[in-house]
């Protein structure tokens, strides 16, 4: 599909250089990008696309409510406590 004297005139016009092994890699890259876009462009649109089925919240746990842990147990390892919260530096 693509050679590499079409790839080097799309470099040229693009103004990259590239050696003679890049431009080998580049011309077989560009082979199979163009590949890939005509297997996508044969892509049959008419099919329906999957869905997925829709959630049953029933089948989900229930919330339950539970104690949390005391402030002062959590904040007892902190460094820097300030009004019942942490302290950390600025970062900007």
């Amino acid at each position: 599909m693509v050679d590499e004297k079409l790839t080097a005139h799309l470099a040229e016009l693009s103004k990259l250089e590239f050696t003679d092994a890049e431009l080998a890699e580049m011309t077989k890259d560009m082979t199979d990008i163009i590949g890939l876009m005509d297997k996508v462009c044969g892509f049959d649109g008419s099919v329906k696309p999957y869905t997925l089925d829709p959630v049953d919240y029933n089948e989900l746990r229930c919330d339950e409510h539970a104690e949390s842990y005391p402030n002062g147990e959590i904040l007892g390892n902190a460094k820097n406590v300030k009004n019942d919260s942490f302290v950390v530096p600025k970062v900007v």
